[in-house]
């Protein structure tokens, strides 16, 4: 009796792991996918100034969200958070397929942003639950493979379902496997959860909601929609500051805080939490802007642009099963140093690229950096959870998928504003005879290669001068970021060994 129910157990921890293993390639996806659809959707819907706003809104929302269902799913169960979170995640993305304006798009995608706040965390956290430290390294390293893999596919049923059907689809793929996902972990994973009576910081997510939406509308609109020395840009900035301030104010007394600052004191968890913000905003920049450059540079269409991201995720599958065999072997802040290091080689190359750089050489650029986000960010998400106890680990894997949301969100939201101000000096500076024969309509139609036909030569050739420029620019801004990456890299202790001999790190949870 005793082997038939271990032997059940083993095919229960199995199954849940594959439904886990699901939930997170949607997740995956959903970058690749969305970025390689995003100048078709530009094209069709119109406003390449609104492309900012597509990914911020999903950012924001998931960056608000995952703290707060983090919190919910130690207090609650994972289970029930892991539901509602996947609910609204495959309805989100079934609304932003049927949308028919820019309008509906960021509204829907800020809808499916909730639904992966809670489905990340929590995923990561049950990951967390089932298995000990030494089987955690290695299934850690399987589930951020996850990403190269949907990196790797993505791409390509991207730029299939642009190309030969619509980017609708690209929004309905997710609703099948949401569904299965849900049902084998309604099925499979048990848990026994200590009902507690705490607070949650609604306080807080309000607080902060409000302060990082009139923070981002002013990054995201200033010197396009409303000038940078208006009274309204001024007073977009003064609120942002006030409730961004309550809301420091409101984490540091709450007793169930949205954001538990007191995880930032253990150095481990602050110096990887810090990197991982940084980073993060790397990975959204080449995710989005690498197809803009092959579609609006080099002319190529969706597929082509898809495949451009392809080297980046078969990198980032390679370091990620490198890097959870290595954080056992040499510890973790050799293989975080190293994961480092190719990223910034790889992001200062990628700063020198230009309209006749040779295929091969983006190729290499694209792989050295997906190998080092695969090494890297394998690492601090087990550094986060060994840190910290069961009950302080949903809220702590929450915090680091926070921390890589917000730098994700500011990331697009600085470089789309860094974009649109470069080409807007650069159109001024032309003179009153370019200036009047360009306009933003011309450059949304220039991300598709069907309407790009359109155009005069010699226009073509002025807009596609002007975006290599601007997204050169954005590209060197990357490379700084790297280095900054690297530099805080220095801070991380030498001891760190993710809390292995801690005696924190338990196998199981309550449940189990």
């Amino acid at each position: 009796m005793g082997n038939e129910a271990s032997m059940q157990a083993g095919r229960s921890r199995k199954l849940v792991t594959l439904a886990l293993l699901l939930s997170t390639f949607l997740a995956a996806i959903e970058v690749t996918v969305v970025s390689t659809a995003m100048p078709k959707i530009v094209a069709d819907l119109g406003g390449l100034s609104l492309i900012s706003w597509v990914y911020a809104a999903y950012l924001l929302t998931t960056a608000i969200s995952t703290p707060l269902f983090g919190k919910l799913a130690d207090l609650y169960g994972r289970k029930n958070i892991f539901i509602i979170g996947s609910a609204l995640f495959v309805g989100g993305s079934m609304l932003c397929g049927l949308s028919g304006t820019m309008t509906q798009m960021i509204i829907f995608r800020a809808l499916q942003g909730i639904g992966a706040g809670a489905v990340m965390p929590v995923t990561f956290t049950m990951v967390a639950d089932i298995y000990t430290y030494e089987e955690r390294a290695k299934i850690q390293g399987l589930f951020s493979s996850i990403w190269g893999i949907a990196g790797l596919v993505g791409p390509l049923v991207g730029g299939f379902f642009v190309d030969s059907l619509s980017w609708h689809w690209i929004f309905y793929f997710n609703v099948p496997f949401g569904i299965v996902s849900v049902w084998m972990i309604m099925v499979c994973f048990h848990e026994k959860v200590e009902r507690k009576d705490k607070p949650v910081d609604y306080a807080g997510a309000a607080t902060f909601s409000i302060g990082m939406t009139a923070f981002l509308f002013a990054i995201i609109t200033g010197g396009q929609g409303i000038a940078w020395n208006s009274p309204w840009m001024f007073a977009l900035f003064g609120i942002a500051a006030v409730f961004l301030a309550l809301f420091f104010r409101i984490e540091v007394k709450a007793k169930e805080p949205m954001v538990p600052l007191k995880l930032f004191r253990i150095r481990d968890i602050g110096v990887s939490n810090l990197v991982s913000f940084l980073a993060s905003a790397i990975v959204m920049g080449i995710s989005s802007y690498m197809p803009l450059w092959t579609q609006g540079v080099l002319g190529h269409n969706a597929s082509s642009s898809g495949l451009a991201l392809t080297p980046m995720s078969i990198g980032w599958l390679i370091g990620s099963i490198i890097g959870g065999r290595m954080l056992i072997k040499i510890g973790a802040r050799v293989t975080s140093t190293l994961g480092m290091i190719l990223i910034v080689i790889a992001s200062i190359w990628l700063a020198t690229i230009s309209g006749t750089t040779p295929l091969i050489m983006i190729v290499i650029i694209m792989s050295l950096s997906g190998l080092g986000f695969g090494l890297s960010f394998t690492v601090f998400t087990v550094i986060v959870q060994s840190s910290v106890d069961w009950s302080m680990r949903g809220a702590s894997t929450a915090l680091n998928t926070f921390v890589r949301s917000l730098g994700q969100m500011l990331g697009i939201a600085a470089f789309g504003t860094f974009l649109n101000a470069s080409i807007a000096s650069m159109v001024s500076d032309a003179g009153p005879d370019v200036s009047s024969r360009v306009s933003n309509e011309d450059l949304s139609k220039l991300l598709n290669p069907e309407s790009a036909s359109s155009l005069s030569p010699d226009l073509m050739g002025t807009l596609r001068s002007f975006l290599e420029t601007g997204l050169g620019q954005v590209f060197l801004l990357m490379a700084i970021i790297a280095v900054a990456c690297l530099v805080c890299m220095l801070f991380m202790p030498k001891s760190t060994n993710s809390g292995k001999s801690s005696g924190q790190d338990k196998a199981s949870s309550p449940s189990h």
